[in-house]
Protein backbone atom coordinates (compact mmCIF):
# COMPACT_ATOMS: atom_id res chain seq x y z
CA UNK A 1 0.00 0.00 0.00
CA UNK A 2 1.28 3.03 -1.13
CA UNK A 3 0.02 6.87 0.46
CA UNK A 4 0.37 10.12 -0.88
CA UNK A 5 0.10 13.24 1.72
CA UNK A 6 -0.09 16.65 1.03
CA UNK A 7 0.67 20.03 2.95
CA UNK A 8 1.34 22.98 2.47
CA UNK A 9 -1.59 24.82 1.46
CA UNK A 10 -3.50 27.85 3.01
CA UNK A 11 -4.44 31.09 2.50
CA UNK A 12 -2.39 33.54 0.88
CA UNK A 13 -2.65 37.13 -0.27
CA UNK A 14 -2.48 38.01 -4.08
CA UNK A 15 1.32 38.09 -5.15
CA UNK A 16 2.08 35.96 -2.27
CA UNK A 17 3.86 32.56 -2.30
CA UNK A 18 3.12 28.81 -0.86
CA UNK A 19 5.24 25.93 -1.05
CA UNK A 20 3.34 22.37 -1.32
CA UNK A 21 4.47 19.19 -0.50
CA UNK A 22 3.78 15.72 -1.31
CA UNK A 23 5.19 12.57 0.28
CA UNK A 24 5.02 9.35 -1.05
CA UNK A 25 5.37 6.51 1.82
CA UNK A 26 4.56 2.63 2.10
CA UNK A 27 6.65 -0.06 -0.37
CA UNK A 28 8.19 1.52 -3.03
CA UNK A 29 10.50 0.22 -5.45
CA UNK A 30 10.33 3.32 -7.98
CA UNK A 31 8.30 6.57 -8.54
CA UNK A 32 8.41 7.24 -12.28
CA UNK A 33 6.12 10.39 -12.92
CA UNK A 34 5.25 12.72 -10.11
CA UNK A 35 2.31 15.76 -10.53
CA UNK A 36 0.23 18.33 -9.16
CA UNK A 37 -3.13 18.61 -10.56
CA UNK A 38 -5.45 20.68 -9.09
CA UNK A 39 -9.71 21.65 -9.14
CA UNK A 40 -11.72 24.79 -8.06
CA UNK A 41 -15.36 24.11 -7.16
CA UNK A 42 -17.24 23.38 -10.25
CA UNK A 43 -14.08 23.09 -12.51
CA UNK A 44 -12.85 19.53 -13.74
CA UNK A 45 -9.38 18.57 -12.27
CA UNK A 46 -6.46 19.84 -14.47
CA UNK A 47 -2.92 19.52 -14.47
CA UNK A 48 -0.89 21.94 -12.76
CA UNK A 49 2.54 20.56 -13.20
CA UNK A 50 4.50 16.98 -13.64
CA UNK A 51 8.16 16.09 -13.35
CA UNK A 52 9.86 12.71 -14.89
CA UNK A 53 12.00 10.78 -12.52
CA UNK A 54 15.22 12.50 -15.10
CA UNK A 55 13.32 16.08 -13.64
CA UNK A 56 12.24 17.06 -17.21
CA UNK A 57 9.18 19.17 -16.40
CA UNK A 58 5.75 20.33 -18.12
CA UNK A 59 3.94 23.29 -16.98
CA UNK A 60 0.24 24.28 -17.65
CA UNK A 61 0.28 27.61 -19.42
CA UNK A 62 -1.56 29.50 -16.65
CA UNK A 63 1.56 28.74 -14.30
CA UNK A 64 4.30 28.91 -16.27
CA UNK A 65 6.93 31.29 -15.05
CA UNK A 66 5.30 31.51 -11.56
CA UNK A 67 5.05 27.65 -10.40
CA UNK A 68 8.26 25.15 -10.05
CA UNK A 69 7.73 21.59 -9.45
CA UNK A 70 10.72 19.41 -7.84
CA UNK A 71 11.59 16.76 -6.52
CA UNK A 72 13.59 14.60 -4.16
CA UNK A 73 13.89 10.96 -4.62
CA UNK A 74 15.55 10.15 -1.16
CA UNK A 75 12.69 11.23 0.37
CA UNK A 76 9.86 10.19 -2.14
CA UNK A 77 8.75 13.93 -2.03
CA UNK A 78 7.42 16.12 -4.86
CA UNK A 79 7.02 19.97 -4.03
CA UNK A 80 5.59 22.87 -5.83
CA UNK A 81 7.01 26.30 -5.16
CA UNK A 82 3.69 28.39 -5.92
CA UNK A 83 4.91 32.49 -6.40
CA UNK A 84 3.08 35.36 -7.78
CA UNK A 85 -0.32 33.81 -6.51
CA UNK A 86 -3.64 35.06 -8.10
CA UNK A 87 -6.63 34.48 -7.55
CA UNK A 88 -7.83 32.30 -10.06
CA UNK A 89 -5.38 29.84 -8.16
CA UNK A 90 -7.46 29.18 -5.83
CA UNK A 91 -8.55 25.78 -5.64
CA UNK A 92 -8.00 22.19 -4.19
CA UNK A 93 -4.41 20.91 -5.31
CA UNK A 94 -3.97 17.22 -5.17
CA UNK A 95 -0.34 15.37 -5.57
CA UNK A 96 -0.41 12.27 -7.88
CA UNK A 97 2.19 9.52 -8.39
CA UNK A 98 3.29 6.63 -10.50
CA UNK A 99 4.55 4.63 -8.10
CA UNK A 100 5.86 0.73 -8.59
CA UNK A 101 6.35 -0.95 -5.48
CA UNK A 102 8.69 -4.02 -5.01
CA UNK A 103 6.43 -6.67 -5.01
CA UNK A 104 4.77 -5.10 -8.58
CA UNK A 105 6.10 -4.92 -12.02
CA UNK A 106 3.40 -2.25 -12.77
CA UNK A 107 3.34 0.80 -12.01
CA UNK A 108 -0.21 2.41 -10.54
CA UNK A 109 -1.24 5.71 -9.97
CA UNK A 110 -1.81 7.16 -6.61
CA UNK A 111 -3.76 10.07 -5.78
CA UNK A 112 -3.48 12.24 -2.41
CA UNK A 113 -6.33 13.90 -0.44
CA UNK A 114 -5.74 17.36 -1.61
CA UNK A 115 -4.42 20.40 0.02
CA UNK A 116 -6.50 23.58 -0.18
CA UNK A 117 -4.83 27.10 -1.58
CA UNK A 118 -7.12 30.22 -1.16
CA UNK A 119 -5.81 32.99 -2.79
CA UNK A 120 -7.52 36.39 -1.81
CA UNK A 121 -8.12 39.18 -4.43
Amino acid sequence: QVQLVESGGGLVQVGGSLRLSCVASGSIFRINVMAWYRQAPGNQRELVARITSGDITNYADSVKGRFTISRDNGKNTVYLQMNSLKPEDTAVYFCNADVQSYSGSVSVSRWGRGTQVTVSS
